[in-house]
């Protein structure tokens, strides 16, 4: 069974997002969505960095809803800064974050976080894994937007895959 459904969480998610995009239940997309639900985990089964175990669905519901937050106000920081600065008035520039976070998935989910919210325009983890590099479009204060992916972000991605 583990062989032909190796994460049952994602095949569920990959079929609820079918459906979602199809916009459709007729008996050829239902089984289009199966198909690929059960397909996709196993083809890409090698991909995924190490076994994921996700625990505390408290900590996750915080962790999206400071997400979805945080990605709508970046939105409003940024078209403010566009449309009522000077390129040369934005201080944007590099912060390094050391991390305390080690699992894999966590440092994936991370990457996605800031790839996704508005601001962050680039960022790269260091080999040894202990230091994400970001470029923040806007940054008065180093140490604010440190303290803000650590309490924000790594701290509830710890509770949630370590």
């Amino acid at each position: 069974m583990k062989r032909l459904l190796p994460s049952p969480v994602l095949s569920c998610a990959l079929f609820g997002l079918w459906l979602l995009l199809s916009q459709s239940v007729s008996v050829g997309t239902v089984l289009l969505g199966v198909a690929q639900a059960l397909a996709w985990p196993v083809l890409t089964a090698e991909l995924r960095p190490a076994p994921v175990r996700m625990r505390r669905p408290v900590a996750i519901a915080r962790l999206v809803l400071n997400v979805a937050v945080d990605v709508v106000l970046s939105n409003f920081a940024v078209a403010r800064a566009i449309l009522t600065k000077r390129v040369k008035d934005i201080p944007s520039g590099f912060v390094h974050v050391p991390l305390e976070v080690r699992d894999p998935n966590a440092l994936a989910v991370l990457a996605m976080i800031v790839a996704a919210t508005p601001g962050t325009v680039w960022a790269e983890l260091s080999l040894d894994r202990s230091v994400l590099l970001l470029h923040v479009l806007e940054v008065p204060d180093k140490a604010v937007v440190i303290e803000t992916i650590k309490r924000r972000y790594e701290r509830h991605l710890r509770e949630i895959f370590e």
